[in-house]
């Protein structure tokens, strides 16, 4: 008796969608998966965008001092980039992102961070874009993120 090979599902959206939604044609996650692939070849101008945002954000802190308004600004920017980091084959700005976000999630505790803290997560992300370092695998990636974690948990 022979076994059929069961259809797969491409794992990215397989993935990141999970069980939440049931039954989901494969067909379409393909569908959805290669209009993804034709849309990265602007992957990486739209990662710049969103790093220049987070910069932004960071000089307004500078420029107008740490605020509510401004952290929380700060907070949206480096939220974006946690979710966005991934799907623009940059995980390791995603988890920069995600560590960025643990430090200053606390509003009350965001008006008292270290801001040397969050620039070195906010210039962790510049440098992972312009050495092209996608993920915790290269060398420098790995000792990166692991010291930027360490030092948001022992800020916590």
């Amino acid at each position: 008796m022979s076994q059929q090979n069961p259809v797969t599902q491409p794992p990215g959206l397989r993935l990141k969608l999970g069980g939440r939604f049931g039954a989901i044609d494969p067909s379409a996650i393909a569908k959805a998966e290669a209009a993804l692939k034709s849309l990265s070849g602007n992957f990486a101008q739209w990662l710049n965008d969103e790093v220049v945002k987070l910069d932004a954000a960071r000089q307004r802190v500078r420029d107008e001092g740490v605020t509510a308004e401004t952290m929380e600004t700060l907070y949206l920017r480096a939220h974006d980039l946690k979710g966005l980091g991934t799907t623009y084959e940059f995980p390791l700005i995603t988890r920069i992102g995600a560590s960025l976000c643990r430090l200053i999630d606390d509003k009350d505790k965001r008006l008292s961070v270290s801001m040397p803290l969050v620039d070195a997560h906010i210039d962790g992300i510049k440098a992972a874009v312009r050495d092209d370092i996608k993920t915790d695998e290269h060398p420098v990636g790995r000792v990166l993120i692991e010291e930027l974690e360490r030092k948001v948990a022992a800020a916590a």
